[in-house]
């Protein structure tokens, strides 16, 4: 699947605004809009990108770098609920993991992610990808990681 990971920028933050989650998700993961002011503040760590197919922002992510601990983070990940199910995310999850393995931030091997422990289909989709869990939770959010 031709998927491609492009910052978001001037041109295309409104498109990043339009998505949107299927019902019941918003307990899962924020909105862009959040995620974007987050970017916004740490800019000098993290990259905002839309998830793109051919022409078509389907989703959103972001990566960010903790340099107090020196790993990768994988931030916020939705797609467009008239694209779920399709294999957007796990194709964008392999080019985030790609983006990660040149180091942008700093010589880190390390990705950690969360997720909401109710949300079991994205946890399939991370431990498919080798993502495992370390045992520690944040309220309801599990942490997964991976080594590259």
């Amino acid at each position: 699947m031709n998927v491609t990971l492009k910052r978001i920028d001037a041109s295309n933050f409104i498109d990043c605004f339009n998505l949107k989650l299927a019902n019941g998700q918003e307990a899962f993961v924020s909105h862009p809009i959040r995620s974007l002011a987050q970017a916004y503040v740490y800019y000098n760590q993290c990259i905002p990108f839309g998830i793109y197919y051919e022409d078509f922002m389907v989703g959103y992510v972001m990566v960010l770098y903790d340099y107090d601990e020196e790993e990768y983070h994988i931030w916020h990940m939705m797609i467009d609920e008239k694209y779920q199910g399709k294999g957007y995310g796990k194709a964008a999850m392999h080019k985030c993991l790609e983006f990660i393995a040149t180091k942008p931030f700093g010589n880190s091997n390390r990705v950690v992610l969360t997720c909401d422990e109710m949300n079991g289909k994205a946890i399939g989709l991370y431990r498919s990808l080798g993502f495992v869990p370390t045992g520690s939770v944040d309220e309801d959010e599990i942490e997964l990681s991976l080594t590259i």
